[in-house]
């Protein structure tokens, strides 16, 4: 497969529009793991084109702490998309690793796709393997991985992301 970035925007336009209205949250996490995890046709497309995206180099291509931790903006939000942008993102580790610090004011729809068996990312409500995490409004974290590479997709109402936060003090 010769993915492109308009090939991942267009097979995500009708999954947006199906979510569009809907707030990132526990509940929606949960419709999605359900209706459209993997196996599903949205989960598998899209999985299937930004492997090959990160595989051309086209996707999660700009360095952010070295290659295990890397990420690209591929689209930004629009009305075809229904405002949502899209990000992509590779962490990969074997041991546990932090990314940097984040809130998501609108919440986050984040697709997780393992590139090695038993590689997870962790997010506000824990180690997710394949399928689907969606922090709420305001929620923020650290992104981390453990178990080898991982593809973080993720979708954000507005484009709306924030690294201006002070992380807690781990003391």
């Amino acid at each position: 497969m010769t993915a492109t970035a308009e090939d991942l925007i267009l097979r995500s336009i009708p999954f947006l529009e199906t979510i569009k209205n809907k707030t990132a949250g526990e509940e929606l996490e949960a419709y999605l793991n359900t209706h459209h995890g993997p196996g599903d046709p949205v989960w598998d497309d899209l999985a299937a084109i930004i492997r090959d995206g990160v595989e051309q180099g086209w996707a999660a291509n700009i360095e952010v702490d070295g290659p295990h931790y890397r990420r690209s903006r591929i689209s930004e939000p629009s009305e075809r998309l229904s405002w949502f942008s899209i990000t992509a993102v590779l962490m990969d580790s074997v041991e546990e690793f932090r990314g940097q610090y984040h809130q998501h004011p609108y919440g986050e729809i984040n697709m997780v796709i393992p590139l090695d068996e038993g590689a997870q990312l962790g997010g506000p409500r824990g180690w997710q393997g394949p399928g689907w995490t969606a922090p709420e409004p305001a929620s923020h974290h650290y992104p981390e991985v453990r178990g080898g590479a991982v593809i973080a997709l993720f979708f954000l109402p507005a484009g709306r992301i924030s690294y201006d936060i002070d992380a807690p003090d781990a003391s």
